[in-house]
């Protein structure tokens, strides 16, 4: 691969934004310079419901609601409904280091699910979600007669697409009405383009230009497990867990250099991503709730990515002085609900479900030994459809990635969800007297 010089480039790739930083509005389905390695950045699960509150969602049972986060979930429906829920979101970033400053903002699809029943206390659920995104483009010049002799401005470039989406399908069945268990297998697919280059203004160097095109392909199994016990009056503890297994990518890295023209190619590689896999996942939830009126969620989740081989692979790592390391995570999320009374006749807002959480998310990865981490607030709140339980979620995430110290990248964000949550009943037979 082309080798990335050491301080100057560096600046480009990571540790300098420029100050004009254009938005792609669109053009990406996420964008932070923190996606040049590895996978790009992994998205948080879950629908705008889950999003409103903080990502949580391992011990929710809503029948409301589709809750794809632990698979066991699904049976908690009315036993004839069908459902479905289309999210969409949109992210604006500023991002800063140093005394530089610059931001974005990106639109894309959040998720499309549906679940039916199957028989009696069981039923089935299959959805599309983004899994992780690639998005930068960023450059840098440099004037220092000392790097390769009197070469006048050289322009470092680095730029970045993709995505990878993950396709699921699964099951789920309810025993003794308080235990569930459920499962799904999941099939992740999508392409990764990343490209460097630099270039002279003195006519007399030739340009230098790398491409990696990743190819992912892989497929993998998620289990899950609740239990609901009463403790009082129309209140109820659950608890959760999940586990999602290690799975190895099956795809495709072609990684190439070029001197000048394309038909000056210094190296060409090919592998087909042996040894590289995406992480297990370890989640565990405990939530209260209150009949229909108020529910709270705590959520811990670990994922094992420093087995995921991916720092010491072309295309995944960068060649550079940055030392990217898979590492092990560890995320918290809490979140909570309330619906001041459903059945109100005379208020709308009182029949409204308002919610709110917060999270502490760790990056799959360490920059120089470093994490980088992010932490927010959510807010969200439902607004009821006339007919079922059909409504509109509209909630915000509010919240930082990475910092300043270390002269790293910080990104702070708010991101709108909307989600259309569709509710009816199939199967009905009508009366007539």
């Amino acid at each position: 691969m082309l080798k990335i010089p050491a301080r100057p480039l560096l600046l480009c790739l990571l540790f300098l934004l420029p100050v004009a930083l254009d938005a792609q509005n669109g053009a990406y389905g996420a964008y932070t310079p923190y996606s040049i390695f590895g996978i790009g950045e992994i998205r948080r699960e879950g629908t705008a419901f889950n999003s409103s509150m903080g990502g949580v969602g391992i011990a929710t049972r809503n029948k409301r609601f589709i809750n794809y986060l632990n698979p066991a979930s699904v049976t908690a429906r009315d036993s004839l409904s069908f459902m479905a829920d289309i999210g969409l979101s949109q992210k604006n970033t500023l991002y800063r280091q140093g005394n530089i400053k610059s931001g974005n903002n990106t639109f894309n699809m959040y998720d499309f699910i549906i679940s039916f029943p199957i028989y009696r206390s069981s039923a089935f659920i299959i959805g599309l979600t983004p899994f992780s995104d690639v998005g930068y483009s960023f450059s840098t010049k440099v004037t220092d007669s000392e790097i390769i002799g009197n070469t006048n401005v050289i322009s470092y470039n680095a730029s970045g697409n993709g995505s990878v989406y993950q396709l699921f399908a699964g099951g789920a069945a309810t025993f003794w009405k308080k235990f569930s268990v459920g499962a799904e297998v999941i099939y992740y697919f999508g392409t990764l383009d990343k490209q460097f280059s630099q270039s002279f203004t003195d006519a007399s160097y030739n340009s230098a230009q790398g491409v990696s095109n990743l190819l992912i392909r892989s497929t993998t199994a998620k289990l899950g497990l609740q239990y609901e016990q009463r403790v009082g009056e129309d209140m109820s503890m659950i608890f959760g867990a999940t586990y999602r297994f290690r799975a190895g990518i099956n795809g495709e890295s072609e990684n190439y250099e070029i001197l000048g023209t394309a038909s000056d190619t210094l190296s060409y590689s090919y592998s087909n991503n042996s040894g590289i896999s995406i992480a297990d996942e370890l989640g565990l939830g405990l939530s209260l709730k209150k009949g229909d009126r108020w529910s709270v969620e705590v959520n811990y989740l670990r994922s094992g990515w420093n087995r995921s081989g991916m720092e010491s692979t072309p295309g995944f790592a960068v060649e550079s002085d940055v030392n990217f390391s898979g590492v092990a995570t560890n995320s918290v999320r809490a979140g909570f609900e309330i619906v001041p009374n459903r059945n109100d006749i005379r208020y709308y807002r009182k029949r409204m479900a308002y919610r709110a959480g917060a999270y502490y998310d760790e990056s799959y990865y360490r920059l120089d030994g470093n994490k980088v981490s992010s932490v927010g607030v959510t807010f969200g709140v439902t607004l009821p459809v006339p007919r079922f339980f059909n409504g509109i979620t509209v909630g915000i995430d509010i919240g930082q990635k990475g910092s300043l110290r270390y002269n790293m990248i910080r990104e702070r964000y708010a991101m709108f969800v909307i989600g259309f949550n569709l509710h009816d009943i199939w199967f009905r037979k009508t009366q007539y007297e």
